[in-house]
C-alpha cells in the first residue's frame, strides 16, 4: 500500500512514520496493491490531530482522532478504519448472497435426469390424407399427436393438440 504523509503545523518524526507505516501495513490483508493511504498530522490549540484516509477500488475509509499524544492517535484511528472495512466486506457478502438467492432458475445447477429408454416401437405406412382428416383420426384415437403424409403438400406433418385445446401443425422438410 502506498502511504502519503502530510504535515500541517506538525513535524512527523522518522520513528512516528515507521510506526504509522507498520500499523497501516497490517490492513494490507484487506486490500490489494491498488490501495493508497493518506496520513495528515496537524496541531491545533495544543491538541494533536491525526487523519487517515484509505482509498481502495473507489471505496473510501477514513478515521480522524484528536488527543494530546500523536502515538495514541494511531491506536485510536486504525480500529475505526478496520471496523469500516469489516462492515463494508460484510455488506458485500450480504449483497452477493442476496444475488445468489434471487438468481434466475436456469442458473441453479441441477443434476441431469437420465433419459428414459425406448420401450415401445411402432411402424406404419403413411398414406396421403388432408389435415381435416388427420384431425378426425387423432380425435378418434384420442391421441395428443398424429403423424401423416399431407395430401396437399406431399410432406410429412405432425398434428398436435396444444395446452389451450387448439391444434398445432409441424411440417417436416427432408
Amino acid at each position: 500500500m502506498k502511504i502519503e504523509f502530510i504535515e500541517k503545523k506538525y513535524k512527523i518524526s522518522k520513528k512516528l512514520k515507521e510506526i504509522i507505516s507498520e500499523k497501516i501495513g497490517r490492513l494490507d490483508k484487506y486490500f490489494g496493491q491498488d490501495a493508497s493511504a493518506r496520513v495528515v498530522a496537524s496541531e491545533q490549540n495544543k491538541r494533536e490531530k491525526l487523519e487517515i484516509t484509505i482509498v481502495n477500488k473507489g471505496v473510501l475509509y477514513r478515521g480522524e482522532v484528536e488527543s494530546d499524544n500523536m502515538f495514541a492517535n494511531i491506536d485510536l484511528a486504525l480500529p475505526k478504519i478496520e471496523r469500516q472495512i469489516v462492515r463494508q466486506n460484510e455488506k458485500l457478502k450480504a449483497v452477493t448472497k442476496q444475488k445468489v438467492k434471487t438468481m434466475p432458475f436456469e442458473f441453479i445447477e441441477k443434476k441431469p435426469k437420465p433419459l428414459a429408454e425406448v420401450y415401445k416401437k411402432k411402424s406404419f405406412d403413411l398414406d396421403p390424407i388432408l389435415v381435416e382428416d388427420a384431425k378426425e383420426m387423432m380425435e378418434r384415437l384420442d391421441h395428443e399427436f398424429f403423424i401423416f403424409l399431407n395430401a396437399e403438400t406431399g410432406k410429412v406433418n405432425v398434428l398436435y393438440k396444444r395446452k389451450d385445446e387448439k391444434y398445432g401443425l409441424i411440417e417436416v422438410n427432408y
